[in-house]
């Protein structure tokens, strides 16, 4: 089991994806989606469309890693040779063992291409084969069924709600909760997902 470092550079790629540490000189990169497609944060409770939003967004980011809470990522599509989005593990919790998976988006152009698949197995590879954690956990608005659609394509196991539990751009949300476990990630998950994304 490997020991958390937010200081850490973490890159994980296959043949598809890269994922690196998000950095504030990326937000050159992915500011064509916070102007162009602010919709991608309709569901977002740290919306990012606009450029300063974008920028509030990575420093947010940012933050929780000096505080070594979260662990953002920077999405790079190999197959089309862009920057394509964002995704972090957040609420990472050592002494549980646990952490959460979540604030991912992509350009609407990389929705549905396997991107996610992509992304989302080597993020829980490196959860549970290279640290070690026990849970990853994921969250949305309730309301956001295309999000929760792709959480349970995964292998995701839908938890509950958690009802009226924060505030959101709409005044307050509903938010479903969704876990993989390591056991669940050996037995099946990793398997399943792997075939895919023909791995």
């Amino acid at each position: 089991m490997g020991n958390f470092d937010s200081t850490a550079t973490y890159i994980l790629e296959n043949d598809a994806v890269q994922l690196r540490p998000i950095k504030m000189e990326d937000l050159e990169q992915l500011s064509i989606y916070s102007i162009y497609e602010p919709h991608l944060w309709d569901y977002s409770l740290t919306p990012a469309n606009g450029v300063e939003n974008l920028k509030k967004y990575l420093e947010l980011a940012l933050k929780g890693r000096t505080e070594k809470t979260a662990y953002p990522f920077v999405v790079f599509d190999k197959r089309h040779h862009k920057y394509v989005g964002s995704t972090r593990f957040y609420d990472i919790q050592e002494q549980h063992n646990t952490a959460q998976l979540g604030y991912t988006w992509y350009g609407s152009e990389f929705q549905g291409t396997g991107l996610n698949k992509n992304c989302k197995y080597l993020l829980l590879e490196f959860a549970f084969e290279t640290m070690g954690w026990e849970r990853v956990e994921f969250r949305a608005d309730a309301k956001n069924l295309r999000s929760i659609a792709a959480m349970k394509s995964i292998g995701c196991t839908v938890e509950g709600i958690l009802r009226s539990n924060c505030k959101s751009a709409s005044g307050r949300r509903d938010s479903i909760v969704l876990s993989i476990l390591k056991d669940e990630w050996y037995a099946s998950v990793k398997n399943t997902l792997a075939e895919t994304i023909k791995l």
